[in-house]
């Protein structure tokens, strides 16, 4: 069992910024692929960025040259640092996890994820 927990989420006006994190237990990394997703009110999951375990970042369209992702292996954290933040990137934030030999293309559709935290809202104004 992966446990994972996220904190960060909040209330900010358009334009505004919002660092997410997400604490997994020590040693998951170098077997597991962890991403953030999000969902929005009546829509579907979708991924926002993964971190491969070579160090290489994967990014939605919609996200990219905004959101960052980031690890700190000493803390056990997945981070994502989200400016220039949207209406539109309103919605319940979660990390997420899977087993895999070799964790690379981690960002993948939502099927193949079986661990998930509990979720982060974020809410952005107009």
């Amino acid at each position: 069992q992966v446990q994972l927990v996220e904190s960060g989420g909040g209330s900010v006006q358009s334009g505004g910024s919002l660092t997410l994190s997400c604490a997994f237990p020590p040693d998951t990394t170098s077997s597991y692929c962890i991403s953030w997703f999000r969902q929005a009110p009546g829509k579907e999951r979708e991924g926002v960025a993964a971190r491969d375990y070579d160090g290489r970042t994967t990014y939605a369209d919609s996200v990219k040259g905004r959101f960052t992702i980031s690890q700190d292996n000493a803390k056990n954290t997945l981070y994502l640092q989200m400016n220039s933040l949207k209406p539109e990137d309103t919605g319940m934030y979660y990390c997420a996890a899977f087993r895999t030999l070799l964790p690379l293309g981690c960002l993948r559709p939502s099927r193949y994820y079986n661990y998930w935290g509990q979720g982060t809202q974020v809410t952005v104004s107009s």
